[in-house]
């Protein structure tokens, strides 16, 4: 652990300068976030990115759920929800975000019990420790019938791991409905 990085994820934290990158417009010509997410979200839907980095998903996320709704942001580091909350507040939409730093063992959800309608876990779960935790504190916050959507990058990890992932969820009382191939 680097000093003064006081996260147990800190050698596998997102860097901020990928998070630019990571927000760039060439990115929704292979990842576009309003077909990706489109069936999921439904307006007044409250929803979660978990690993929200500067708000590619969040932002569309909040377009998505419309005035009656809520995105609940959800990141590690503050920069990138500084990034983020300036991002929302360009874009028209600050006021239907909940940012929330969050930590690798406590998303910062005990108060979302049974609420949230939609979970994205977007190139994220790879990077927490303690993967058992991270999806029992998920399923704890959705709604009966909720969906949590999972997408890890394949060239970070390995389809072992990615098992391994599935498993974790399933242990905690998730069920695979789908195997959707995004870019």
């Amino acid at each position: 652990m680097r000093k003064g990085m006081e996260d147990t994820m800190a050698e596998h934290l997102c860097p901020v300068w990928v998070g630019h990158v990571l927000v760039s417009p060439m990115r929704k010509l292979a990842q576009s976030p309003q077909k990706i997410l489109a069936s999921y979200i439904q307006e007044g839907d409250t929803v979660v990115d978990i690993g929200c980095a500067m708000g590619f998903f969040s932002i569309p996320m909040a377009g998505m759920v419309g005035d009656r709704g809520k995105v609940i942001c959800l990141d590690v580091q503050e920069k990138m929800l500084s990034k983020l909350r300036a991002r929302a507040e360009k874009a028209g939409v600050l006021d239907r975000l909940l940012v929330r730093r969050c930590q690798s063992a406590d998303l910062q959800l005990a108060d979302m019990q049974d609420k949230i309608d939609f979970a994205l876990a977007f190139s994220v779960v790879h990077e927490v420790p303690d993967q058992n935790a991270l999806f029992a504190q998920i399923v704890a916050a959705l709604k009966r019938g909720a969906r949590l959507l999972i997408s890890e990058p394949k060239a970070h990890v390995s389809l072992e791991s990615f098992a391994r992932s599935v498993i974790a969820a399933k242990n905690a009382g998730l069920t695979v409905c789908a195997d959707v191939q995004i870019p």
